[in-house]
């Protein structure tokens, strides 16, 4: 709204008043000046509240002066934005990744919590959101993530998301190889009984 307002060169009338005039300003100009200004924060007003809901508009018309009405509006989103901010950044400290779960699936809830941070002003630079994803790793990722803080070498967000997702598919990998071998067990061993069965069925 500001952009637009700048675009039509009525931004002034949302920061100043009417301008003060010397007394020896001849009568008729300073009429002539006044009219403008009101003419001008008219308009102002008018695109302000033509920008706006209709529930917001109702709530907003009866205000008299642009100024007065950006101020007001100012206000209010300028609350409700630091509210945001506060629940975002709330919301990005409290969450703690679990094991029943896909790694990679909650880094990239994680990523979106920080873009919404990001897009709230809040600055994270790359290798903190790097290091938050580390220490948020879960339980079953312990031995890894001692690994990953104990590299020298900085690593990109990049980088960290194609190693947790070599280490997600190499887990994924290891509990598939220990189901088979159960399995192979179990057969063996039915196998065993079979045979110790028939073995004694001949003995006897």
């Amino acid at each position: 709204m500001f952009f637009y307002l700048t675009t039509l060169s009525l931004q002034k009338f949302i920061k100043e008043d009417v301008s003060v005039l010397s007394d020896e300003t001849p009568e008729t100009e300073r009429f002539l000046v006044i009219e403008v200004w009101k003419h001008s924060t008219f308009l102002c007003k008018n695109y302000i509240l033509s920008g706006l809901e209709d529930t917001l508009y109702n709530v907003n018309s009866g205000v008299e002066m642009s100024k007065k009405l950006w101020i007001t509006l100012e206000k209010k989103y300028k609350i409700e934005d630091a509210g945001l901010k506060k629940f975002v950044a709330a919301k990005f400290l409290d969450y703690k990744m679990v094991d029943n779960k896909s790694g990679i699936t909650q880094v990239q809830e994680l990523q979106v919590i920080i873009h919404d941070l990001l897009a709230e002003g809040l600055v994270i630079n790359e290798a903190f959101q790097v290091a938050a994803m580390i220490e948020k790793l879960p339980p079953l990722w312990k031995d890894f993530k001692n690994y990953l803080k104990h590299k020298r070498k900085e690593m990109s967000l990049e980088d960290l998301i194609v190693r947790l997702r070599i280490e997600e598919d190499n887990k994924t990998a290891e509990k598939r190889g220990r189901g088979n071998s159960t399995i192979m067990e179990q057969m063996l061993l039915k196998r065993t009984k079979r045979g110790r069965r028939l073995l004694d069925r001949n003995t006897t």
